[in-house]
């Protein structure tokens, strides 16, 4: 793992230099997916049949319902009820972010007003084949429905033709009426241009990989996608003398196991401290069932940070700008109103990332890659567009008009001043 210390010349130009390593293999996926989106747009299903035999071993985009049941009849009761508790808390708390309208009179009684409505179909992308994340359908399909969004795709990657029955278990509390088998960029291409199997939307939401996340930028503005980039998992933590290693080190590989490009960054003051959660990281990781891919983040994207001051860690923590940040400190409350950019927050050792990722309530899908400087995670907000209304009164045009007419000629646009002037008594 690679080991900086503040005190050392040229500290802040190597954390650049690690941090846009990342960034680089995380951009260079975006070339191999344009060919892949363009065969899909020109060829449809046929396309999307291709790809999905070559990187899924599957041949069905479309289950029947009866397949659906049977997989979320074999589904434990347990897992059952852990998505329905989830499916609670997260519906509750993102209830309350529900958008009012409103509307403003003036005293020349021109009316204006701003109303929220919702998108009309989207598409949430689920990461599968060789992981399954029912925790995802929640969090990208909860918020669109309190939205009111009356049509919500789900895309999930199956593996040699079967989804996860809990996916499609969430999916069906969620009332997911469409449901496609399939993954990748060209699942991405066939939501934004459609198919004959399937109709495209106006959005796609919802983590994925690289080369997902390539095939959402590459299919912006045919259609809408977050914000934010949702890729590749991040996690930053905070600690000190009284952190307990072993539970930091097992935070670090929670992150890690997601994908070998997630990345982990510890920082502390305490020396010590990152020598032991080093230490325990590598006891730790032979015991998880996805330990090639948690090496794989940690060797090669994994960073231990020794950090001389409170202030610098603030600086640095502003400039990750990390989707995940767990302030596992004593004095937490110090740098709440500092920290300026992460995607979630954490305050306190019993506040560990993997809670927040499953049923607390808020969101997982955050912002990744440093743009938490400039977007936010997952909200009901993400559903909406908005649409202002204009009424004018005779008064107001009358009133307000001659100096729209001054800046208009300003501005070189005779053709707004006569618009205007066309509507305004002559004296």
């Amino acid at each position: 793992m690679k080991i900086l210390n503040s005190k050392n010349i040229g500290f802040d130009s190597q954390l650049d230099k690690l941090l846009s390593i990342r960034k680089k293999n995380f951009r260079s996926s975006s070339i191999s997916v344009t060919n892949i989106i363009k065969d899909v747009k020109k060829n449809g299903d046929k396309a999307l049949l291709k790809y999905e035999k070559r990187f899924n071993k599957n041949s069905i985009i479309v289950p029947t319902s009866k397949e659906i049941s049977k997989a979320i009849k074999s589904l434990d009761k347990k897992v059952k009820q852990a998505i329905d508790i989830a499916y609670s808390r997260i519906y509750k708390f993102h209830s309350l972010q529900k958008a009012k309208n409103y509307s403003y009179i003036d005293k020349l009684k021109n009316k204006l007003q701003y109303k929220y409505l919702p998108i009309e179909s989207v598409a949430i992308y689920v990461p599968g084949s060789s992981a399954s994340y029912p925790s995802s359908v929640l969090m990208n399909a909860i918020p669109a429905i309190i939205a009111g969004v009356k049509r919500i795709i789900m895309i999930n990657p199956s593996f040699k033709g079967k989804q996860n029955p809990a996916v499609l278990y969430a999916a069906r509390k969620c009332k997911i009426k469409e449901i496609y088998s399939i993954g990748g960029p060209s699942a991405i291409a066939a939501a934004a241009y459609g198919t004959k199997k399937i109709k495209k939307v106006n959005k796609i939401v919802g983590p994925g990989n690289e080369y997902v996340a390539a095939a959402k930028k590459e299919v912006f503005g045919d259609v809408g996608i977050e914000g934010m980039t949702a890729g590749p998992s991040e996690v930053t933590i905070v600690c000190d003398k009284y952190s307990n290693p072993v539970w930091v080190a097992s935070d670090l590989l929670a992150q890690a196991e997601h994908d070998v490009l997630a990345q982990c960054i510890l920082i502390s003051k305490d020396k010590k401290l990152i020598n032991k959660v080093k230490l325990e990281i590598f006891k730790q990781l032979k015991k998880i069932p996805r330990k090639s891919i948690a090496r794989k983040s940690i060797m090669n994207y994994g960073i231990l940070i020794n950090m001389s001051s409170n202030r610098k860690i603030i600086d640095v923590i502003n400039k990750i700008a990390p989707e995940h940040l767990e302030l596992n400190v004593k004095n937490y409350k110090f740098f709440i109103s500092k920290i300026k950019n992460a995607g979630s927050i954490c305050l306190g050792k019993y506040a560990v990332m993997a809670m927040t990722d499953y049923n607390i309530g808020s969101n997982h899908v955050l912002p990744t890659n440093g743009s938490s400087k400039y977007s936010s995670g997952i909200s009901v907000n993400e559903f909406y567009k908005r649409i202002s209304y204009i009424n004018l009164s005779k008064k107001g045009i009358e009133s307000l008009g001659p100096s729209v007419i001054t800046l208009a000629n300003y501005e070189g646009l005779a053709g707004h001043a006569n618009s205007v002037k066309k509507r305004i008594r002559r004296k």
